[in-house]
């Protein structure tokens, strides 16, 4: 397709293919539509939109991953985010329901089960009370389960919100709708928006670094830390636990630092011929991904090299140096932030507590993954405390849904285990200015329903947003025809989180 003439081309140059053609350009058809904001599209925009704000998009003339400013100042400078894959059970962790166990063995009452939808829970269930003990830990006096040791040293310095509700029951779209605001494929990822929005404070590590515990990939794929309809350099990097950190990021043998630059120089100019001949910003993506690649060559064996770190550190987080692990992640996710990385996911596989079998119940299987992440989740808050990082770093530990107050049953298992539950779930979150031992919202005796504010996703994102110094309303990407945002048309900051 040719592009209309009032769209910005640039000027003719005899050493440029196909510049002469100054009114027609080969472009993609993403790159058609994002553009459609210049010219007569912008005035009617203009018109409609009465000085909308936009985030500060990166200059075509600066790297794609240089820092930028915020819409306001922020109260946090980068991101952790700790996902227990498959989503723990808050009934046996945070949301302490005596009646429970008052009530475990008994018929649920048929005020639940009215127009309700179970992923795998038939019939008629039983209510399901927790084997596990609390007892209140920190200032703050917040219930705490005995499966959790280690968090109650950082209990005076999280917000604990109980009131988390979804509209996903199920965990591929779950983990997509949190992580893009869709529960569906093809939208940008909040760690690619983040970094979108933000830049990066380390040109030689990619803004966004991801990495994986557990043994297996997230229920919806590399799509939650993908970059959508942006610009695939703000992608998330995932860095492996065993081999080469990063893929293809080495030279091949007989290949020296010297001859990939040259071959870099090589490239790179062949590609802006052909952006400038066709126009597409892609273009620009591949070869900024390309030099971060050569500059990641030296810096990411520096930061994924653990042996540098003191034995007590690796003590305080309970981390092999040499094993791969959750607990060795959150040892390098500090590394990471403290280098600049803006955004640092972790994935851990494993927590989908469905009782058919003792690798997903919750006498076995819950006591073993508290066993593998109480320890390094409660040390990664504990050591950025201490380096004088935490206040302006936001950590967040979280599942994509809640689990039953009923066990699941399914097929007449005699293990125990609870089903999806969109309806409420516990998060916590640390550092960014936010409340310290403080807990947020309530849900009622069963720990089915939120009783007092509610927390949606979009509202989670919104004000994640936000500690970062973002307004969610104003953080777009023209795509389609229209602007995009991480929490579509929806959310709302919960300023009552923050001191």
């Amino acid at each position: 397709m040719t592009t209309p003439t009032d769209l910005p081309l640039p000027d003719a140059d005899p050493h440029v293919p196909g510049s002469h053609l100054a009114g027609v350009r080969d472009v993609t058809r993403r790159h058609f539509f994002s553009q459609m904001k210049n010219g007569v599209g912008l005035l009617a925009l203009a018109s409609l939109a009465r000085g909308s704000a936009h985030a500060a998009a990166p200059h075509p003339a600066t790297p794609a991953l240089a820092p930028r400013p915020a819409h306001f100042i922020p109260r946090a400078k980068r991101i952790v985010y700790l996902h227990m894959a498959g989503s723990p059970p808050q009934q046996d962790l945070f949301d302490y329901k005596p009646r429970l166990n008052d009530l475990d063995g008994q018929l649920c009452p048929e005020s639940l089960l009215e127009k309700e939808r179970f992923a795998f829970i038939k019939g008629h269930p039983k209510i399901l009370g927790s084997p596990y003990k609390f007892e209140r830990v920190g200032k703050s006096g917040m219930w705490v389960s005995n499966l959790l040791p280690h968090f109650r040293a950082i209990a005076d310095d999280v917000v604990v919100v109980r009131s988390m509700y979804t509209d996903q029951f199920n965990h591929a779209p779950a983990e997509l709708f949190l992580y893009t605001g869709s529960p569906r494929l093809g939208r940008p990822s909040m760690g690619a928006w983040t970094v979108y929005g933000l830049g990066s404070e380390n040109q030689n590590l990619p803004g966004f670094v991801v990495l994986l515990s557990g043994g297996a990939n997230p229920s919806s794929g590399k799509s939650v830390w993908g970059s959508g309809f942006l610009p695939t350099v703000y992608q998330g990097c995932q860095c492996r636990s065993e081999g080469d950190p990063i893929l293809y990021a080495g030279n091949p043998p007989g290949v020296s630092r010297a001859t990939r630059r040259q071959a870099l120089d090589v490239l790179g100019a062949m590609n802006r011929v052909r952006q400038a001949a066709h126009g597409d910003p892609e273009t620009l993506s591949r070869v900024e991904q390309y030099e971060l690649a050569f500059r990641m060559q030296m810096s990411v064996p520096e930061v994924t090299d653990l042996s540098s770190e003191p034995p007590e550190v690796m003590q305080l987080y309970g981390a092999d140096p040499s094993t791969p692990s959750f607990a060795r992640n959150c040892v390098l996710a500090r590394r990471l932030l403290e280098r600049g990385v803006r955004y640092v996911q972790l994935f851990d596989h494993g927590w989908d507590v469905h009782g058919t079998h003792p690798g997903d119940d919750i006498v076995t299987q819950l006591p073993a993954k508290c066993r593998q992440t109480d320890q390094a989740a409660a040390a990664l808050v504990l050591d950025l405390k201490r380096r004088g990082m935490l206040e302006d770093t936001l950590v967040v530990w979280s599942g994509e849904f809640g689990r039953t107050a009923m066990n699941e049953e399914r097929a007449g298992s005699k293990f125990l285990g609870r089903d999806h539950h969109p309806h409420c779930f516990t998060i916590w979150m640390a550092g960014a200015g936010l409340k310290k031992g403080h807990v947020h919202g309530e849900t009622d005796e069963l720990g089915y329903r939120i009783t007092r504010d509610p927390v949606h996703i979009h509202d989670l994102q919104a004000t994640i947003m936000h500690a970062m110094g973002m307004n969610h309303e104003q953080l777009t990407y023209r795509f389609q025809g229209r602007e995009f945002r991480l929490t579509d048309v929806h959310g709302q900051v919960i300023h009552d989180l923050f001191a």
